[in-house]
């Protein structure tokens, strides 16, 4: 089978795909034709090593993916060959084949397809757990998310529209905001503008502020803090932008507001059910039509290279996903 890998920490040009061993699954895993694999800013840096945990060389990136039950190790009773499924892996997944553990895999519902559940289990595990979990977020209530055009802010929005929240979409391009509108954004802003804090001032109107979802970071985070009305509260999720925003401590003490971290990835490792129930829900949701996920853009998967640039350099609208 063919894998993307990894040889030397680096820009994505350097990446090489190669011919090895389909790897055989454990009495534990199952063995999947891999259909999709989800592209993410993170897999960009790892190939990097500029993330914060370095793999050890030779890495194989992708972390995420779509595709077929092929096989079944011994002691797997809830998949059988045939089942169509999403799944999680720690690297791999940009990879004709990948066994991975069954409890990491979700079958999905015959309304979902395999493309857009390629790339759904991230960012929508933490949309709806920093959403729900962290931020408490009401039906009624009305949420800011920021770098909404990308796929974390695509699936924020679809998670907070599920729950009954009117949403903002904050981007930077008149076809990032289109693309965020067709997510099933409420209303957008242009938050490069100057003031662009007066303009959501004139969409909030009396309803008030009540959640930002920052995937973004850097000088639009305080600025987004402070259009908060009292009692809001503020998700960190990430620093798409690189820098690190230094809100000064008396803006939660006189809004009456609160700064919440939102981290998927060490919540799943201190509490591994979590996942169980977030998947569940979202599938649910899904099959109910509850919740309608957003497009997807598609590439081969010989594109990886260039696909990890544009993911790098911000140019791609949504989710982006490698197909076999």
């Amino acid at each position: 089978m063919k894998i993307v890998c990894c040889r030397a920490f680096g820009p994505p040009d350097k990446l090489e795909r190669i011919e090895t061993q389909a790897p055989e699954p454990k009495n534990n895993e199952a063995l999947v034709d891999v259909t999709a694999a989800g592209v993410g800013f993170v897999d960009g840096l790892m190939v990097q090593g500029l993330y914060q945990v370095k793999p050890p060389l030779p890495y194989y990136p992708g972390s995420e993916f779509s595709g077929v039950v092929a096989q079944v190790g011994a002691d797997v009773s809830t998949l059988a060959p045939g089942d169509r499924v999403l799944g999680i892996a720690n690297s791999c997944a940009f990879a004709d084949k990948v066994a991975v553990a069954a409890t990491k895999l979700v079958k999905l519902p015959d309304n979902l397809s395999e493309a857009i559940a390629a790339g759904f289990y991230i960012n929508y595990a933490t949309a709806l757990y920093g959403l729900r979990d962290c931020g408490q977020l009401r039906r009624g209530e009305t949420i800011l998310i920021l770098g909404a055009a990308g796929g974390v802010g695509s699936s924020a929005i679809c998670v907070a529209k599920a729950m009954g929240a009117t949403v903002i979409a904050a981007a930077s391009s008149p076809e990032k905001r289109q693309a965020a509108m067709s997510f099933g954004a409420d209303h957008c802003v242009d938050y490069t503008a100057e003031n662009w804090r007066e303009d959501l001032k004139d969409v909030v109107g009396s309803q008030g502020l009540n959640l930002v979802y920052d995937p973004v970071g850097g000088d639009k985070s305080e600025q987004a803090f402070r259009s908060l009305s009292p009692g809001g509260r503020f998700l960190v999720v990430g620093f798409a932008a690189g820098n690190i925003a230094k809100i000064p401590l008396n803006l939660p003490l006189l809004k009456r507001s609160a700064i919440v971290g939102v981290d998927w990835g060490g919540e799943m490792r201190a509490n591994p059910s979590i996942n169980d129930e977030l998947m569940s829900t979202l599938m649910q949701w899904i099959q109910d039509g509850k919740m309608i996920p957003a497009a997807v853009q598609s590439r081969p998967m010989d594109d990886y290279q260039q696909a990890l640039t544009d993911q790098l350099a911000g140019s791609i609208l949504g989710k982006l996903v490698l197909t076999n």
